[in-house]
């Protein structure tokens, strides 16, 4: 179906050439001389698109505009004009018009438009496609043949991208085959972390950067030189941030963007009072054994954040002016950004936002989130939605105006399951779907990551014969009695604790206030 044009010029007659090039191109061209009609046409008729001239007697071109965006508000209006004024340019396009050009306009400035306006989708699906089916003969030689974190990383990289592009197109074959490379490299990528997880750890100068070593190797090497705040957005995967960036990018350079590991399990018990206290949990339990609390016990696990860290920057010769915050609700939020200018005189402030873990809760539990977010894409957007209306966004604007230094990481990410796996306990085995820890279990070691002694892996060891069992990729556990209710209840939901890409691979980011 070819596209209709309304061209209205009060000099038409002039434009023939134009006209003839456009319709050569497959465009129908109708014309017409005065602003007045033109709405009266606008009104009457479909369009795909109107050229509109600026200066023309009786009706102008501005008026004509808000006319016909009064009629119909989502034709794209392209402004064709003579003045290259500042003032004239600002109010067309604060009336929201699809492009502007200036006159005397080139045949191919013309054309460059309209597919702009009217092949855009079209154009990037097609360019994304081919892109994509070029790269996807290397990227899969490179997941084949990956034996380093380096190459890891950037393959996780090169899939996100690919996933973010891939959102942008109508080919749902392009995105099944990324889904089936993404489940061979996860797969690839366990392997690899099981084979090297327990090396790194013993032999840290070999290791890649991790969740206990970040601040200590990134963060305290900054201070007290550096006015630094520390945002901590619990449960955020590394797509996820790249979807949040361009909003922090309004207010920041970006200095490093970059993939850390987080530890297993990659859940916020373990990995987060790791990330504060720059230790492993049996590193923690031993150093701190009134504050670390096991599976089995009571009380919460996350409540000594502040004097892990508190600690943790003592045992560094970091004296500093500390303030340290966790929000769990939208009031507590708010509230934050009213109190903001007290942290000014603060050296180091870390804020701990818990949103997109109750997210990915709220999600397994309510089907109205599940159907928001059916799928990592729609994830993605209601996250990105959440964020622009959320106190965080005025926080990160209350930031840069203050001055800091921004950091933003998270505890570990999510993964969406789909694969259950049976597996059985004693009644006093943890609950969370993607580990398990505990004696006398009982599963097909092929099917999952064992750890005999939870100690090898500087993991906490409550009893003799405890042993820590890791759900891989896609995978997630389920008890056989009961096995069908809980497979429709947990299946396709977003879980972490266990080992895949997406839960271990997270973002480490470092930004600059931009000037003012």
């Amino acid at each position: 179906m070819h596209a209709k044009i309304l061209w209205v010029d009060d000099e038409i007659d002039l434009l023939k050439p134009h006209i003839l090039f456009l319709e050569s191109k497959g465009y129908l061209v109708e014309t017409i001389n005065n602003g007045g009609e033109a709405i009266e046409l606008c009104a009457q008729n479909q369009y795909d698109l109107v050229l509109l001239d600026e200066n023309m007697p009786g009706v102008s071109g501005l008026v004509a505009l808000e006319k016909i965006k009064e009629i119909k508000p989502e034709l794209p209006i392209v402004m064709v004009t003579k003045s290259e004024e500042e003032s004239i340019m600002e109010d067309a396009i604060g009336r929201k018009i699809a492009d502007y050009l200036i006159k005397p306009v080139h045949p191919n400035q013309l054309l460059l438009s309209l597919k702009k306006n009217l092949e855009h989708e079209k154009i990037v699906s097609q360019t994304v496609n081919d892109n994509y089916q070029q790269e996807f003969r290397l990227l899969g030689n490179r997941i084949n043949d990956c034996d380093s974190v380096e190459e890891w990383i950037a393959i996780f990289q090169k899939i996100v991208f690919w996933e973010l592009e891939l959102q942008k197109i109508q080919d749902s074959g392009m995105k099944e085959i990324l889904i089936s490379q993404k489940k061979e490299a996860n797969d690839l990528f366990c392997r690899f972390v099981e084979d090297n997880y327990e090396y790194w750890l013993k032999n840290r100068d070999e290791a890649p950067e991790m969740l206990h070593t970040v601040l200590k190797n990134r963060v305290f090497k900054q201070l007290p030189n550096n006015k630094i705040f520390l945002l901590v957005i619990d449960n955020l995967r590394y797509d996820q941030w790249q979807v949040l960036k361009p909003i922090f990018s309004r207010y920041f350079q970006v200095e490093t963007d970059e993939v850390i590991f987080s530890i297993l399990p990659t859940a916020t018990h373990y990995a987060r009072n790791a990330f504060f206290a720059g230790l492993m949990p049996s590193e923690i339990q031993q150093m701190f054994p009134k504050l670390w609390t096991n599976e089995e016990d009571e009380g919460g696990r996350n409540q000594y954040e502040k004097e892990f860290l508190e600690a943790n920057l003592k045992r560094h010769g970091k004296q500093i002016k500390l303030a340290y915050t966790k929000i769990t609700n939208l009031e507590a939020g708010k509230k934050y950004v009213d109190q903001m200018n007290q942290l000014k005189n603060n050296e180091l402030n870390v804020l701990v936002y818990n949103f997109v873990d109750m997210l990915s809760h709220a999600r397994t539990e309510m089907n109205i989130i599940k159907e928001l977010a059916d799928d990592e894409a729609a994830y993605r957007s209601l996250t990105l939605s959440w964020f622009e209306h959320s106190p965080l966004m005025e926080i990160i604007q209350k930031v840069a105006q203050l001055g800091f230094k921004l950091f933003v990481t998270t505890d570990h990410g999510t993964v969406k399951v789909n694969n259950p796996v049976k597996i059985m306990g004693e009644k006093s085995t943890n609950t969370n779907l993607r580990y398990k820890v505990g004696r006398n279990l009982t599963y097909k070691e092929k099917d999952v990551f064992v750890v005999k002694d939870p100690k090898q892996i500087y993991l906490p060891k409550a009893n003799v014969s405890s042993e820590f069992v890791f759900a891989r990729e896609a995978d997630f556990f389920v008890y056989p009695n009961n096995f069908n209710h809980f497979v429709n209840h947990y299946e396709n939901t977003f879980q972490h604790g266990g080992l895949s890409m997406e839960e271990l691979c997270i973002p480490f980011v470092e930004l600059k206030p931009k000037k003012k």
